[in-house]
């Protein structure tokens, strides 16, 4: 019987704590942990190398898909031999002891006297918190197929732990201790994985040896867990378990290795080595016998109709040629064959979709490996796909299972690489949609600045406007008032200018009278100088004649002065041409 191993991969959250003992390698003495380590995540490494943190996020985010991290128990148990057969002789011997013996029992030991307590108290007293055995993960628990196959007759290595797949919730810890009790003394631990996976939950058993695995495997794989339930027991070898961090792109595919999908009509893992896999042209891939339940010709997930009907008009997208036909079995591409105009295997060439089916005959062609694969044909009375069988009985049950193992290995490769090419053809895509995403948000917010910049600027300009209008009003108000003082102002100077003018008159008419009186003010003060002077000459010569002796006086008196007419001397002392009069007053002052 042909076996294949299954490796274990438990995805962690950032912030998830990492569980004790978990790890294991079968090749742990001939690998180290940094090389498996290394080995494991080398694709990972290689896609996510040189990558921007957003990018990097990007690719774990498309490879994990709609998966969600859930909460995940794992519970381990450390089986011991000794305490378990104590414990159960000891049940069996109080069961069979008698109720006399029971209170003996416990009389002789009421009549024992305990020593003191300081006495019984240790030194030092080791304690814990909780429940160390059970530890709570967040993340994703992934299960991958190996790519090598080997049969249990062969003396080769394998592994020591083991892996039920399906155990039903409603088996306890104590029904499955029950179920393995037969290996006791073998079993180094188990653990027990409840993730969000309803009504089941998954057990690794750790042996001590191969052999002790081997045997735990022919015994229990296929047998029932308990005569009631129909529920068998699905043994597969791990060939390693480990646990990785989401940012590490644990997610991401892994060399050599195939992730098994969960059936989505009994949501149990699919196995091809425990269970016949079909996988439909839509790629959902089912359990044979859970297929064969639907009775329908359409998908159970997505409804896509495997038989579709004939179509007449069924011909090249290229050439419209309608013979020699094969349509793509990744996107449905119909191109006409190599004889004829190549265009189906230019398809191939451009988009690397391997697998194309003739629609004549309903035969699948690799091109990758250049021949026909048709594992899977199309029944006759239903039209469902089937697994294929040979005529006869003299096909065996391994290479039918050897059959749709290859076929499943290389459809799984070409949708892998199909998926990977897609998915990044969407972070590509994804990449300058968030780029013109992020330089339409800039440029929307700098639209919306300079908006807010010119809102405020009109509100301003507004102000603004109110202001001068406010002004303007009271400018023309005070213009207006200027305008009509503008008038009066000049009426004023037109009457004032009428005022000036006839004063103007007046003052040179009083300026000619008053020169003329200024005239003869002048004439009138020459004359009263002219007889102030002969006043003062007469009263200067008076005193100076009283001051005379009076014969002196005497000659005055009867002395005559003749004053020649035209002499000079005359003129100046008369001044004013009358000597007769001053002989006169002479005369009267004697």
């Amino acid at each position: 019987m042909s076996v294949s191993l299954v490796v274990l991969r438990l995805e962690l959250a950032e912030t998830s704590p990492v569980p004790g003992g978990f790890p294991y390698s079968a090749a742990a003495t001939e690998m180290s942990d940094e090389d498996v380590q290394e080995k494991s995540l080398a694709v990972a490494s290689a896609s996510l190398e040189g990558k921007a943190p957003v990018e990097k996020a990007a690719i774990i985010h498309q490879h994990i898909g709609r998966r969600e991290m859930t909460d995940m128990i794992i519970e381990t148990i450390n089986p011991n031999a000794d305490e378990v057969k104590a414990a159960m002789e000891d049940g069996k011997a109080s069961e069979a002891s008698s109720p006399e013996d029971r209170s003996k029992h416990n009389g002789q030991n009421a009549g024992t006297v305990p020593d003191s307590p300081s006495k019984q108290l240790p030194d030092q007293i080791s304690f814990f918190s909780g429940n160390p055995s059970v530890e709570i993960v967040h993340g994703i628990m992934h299960l991958y197929k190996t790519n090598k196959m080997t049969s249990l007759k062969e003396d080769v290595r394998r592994s020591a732990m083991l892996c039920i797949l399906t155990v039903p919730a409603t088996m306890t810890s104590h029904d499955l201790m029950k179920f393995v009790a037969s290996f006791y003394e073998v079993i180094e631990h188990m653990k027990i994985i409840r993730d969000s996976t309803p009504n089941q939950y998954m057990v690794l058993i750790k042996f001590s040896s191969q052999a002790d695995a081997d045997s735990f495997y022919m015994m229990c794989n296929g047998r029932q867990f308990n005569s009631i339930e129909e529920d068998v027991c699905q043994l597969v070898y791990v060939e390693r378990a480990e646990v990785f961090k989401s940012e590490d792109g644990a997610s991401l595919p892994v060399m050599d290795l195939t992730e098994l999908p969960k059936c989505t009509v009994c949501l149990e893992r699919m196995d091809e080595s425990v269970n016949g896999i079909l996988t439909t042209l839509c790629n959902h891939s089912f359990h044979s016998q859970c297929l064969q339940r639907w009775e329908d010709t359409t998908c159970p997930v997505c409804r896509y109709c495997q038989t579709p009907e004939p179509v007449e008009e069924n011909k090249c997208f290229e050439c419209g040629v309608q013979e020699n036909l094969w349509i793509c079995l990744i996107c449905g591409h119909i191109g006409c064959g190599r004889y004829v105009s190549r265009h189906a295997y230019k398809h191939f060439e451009e988009t690397q979709h391997t697998y194309a089916m003739q629609l004549t005959n309903h035969r699948v062609w690799d091109y990758a490996g250049d021949n026909y694969v048709h594992r899977l044909v199309a029944s006759k009375t239903d039209g469902k796909l089937v697994q294929y069988e040979c005529e006869g009985d003299m096909c065996q049950e391994e290479k039918i299972d050897a059959l749709q193992l290859e076929y499943s290995y290389l459809l799984t490769s070409q949708l892998e690489s199909q998926r990977i090419y897609w998915e990044n053809k969407i972070v590509r895509i994804e990449k300058d949609t968030a780029e013109e995403i992020n330089n339409m948000k800039t440029k929307f917010k700098e639209t919306i600045e300079k908006c807010d910049s010119l809102e405020h600027r009109l509100n301003d300009l507004l102000k603004e406007k109110q202001c001068i209008e406010r002004k303007c009003g009271q400018l023309s108000t005070k213009v207006s008032r200027l305008t009509t003082e503008l008038k009066e102002e000049q009426e004023m100077n037109k009457c004032l200018r009428a005022n000036q003018a006839l004063l103007q008159s007046k003052l040179k008419d009083e300026e000619k009278l008053l020169k003329e009186t200024c005239e003869q003010k002048d004439v009138q003060i020459a004359e009263i100088q002219e007889q102030l002077r002969d006043v003062m000459f007469y009263l200067e010569t008076q005193q100076k004649i009283n001051h005379l002796p009076a014969e002196a006086r005497q000659e005055i008196q009867e002395g005559q002065i003749n004053i020649p007419v035209g002499s000079p001397a005359g003129s100046a002392a008369g001044g004013s041409g009358k000597p007769s009069s001053r002989k006169g007053r002479g005369k009267r002052g004697k």
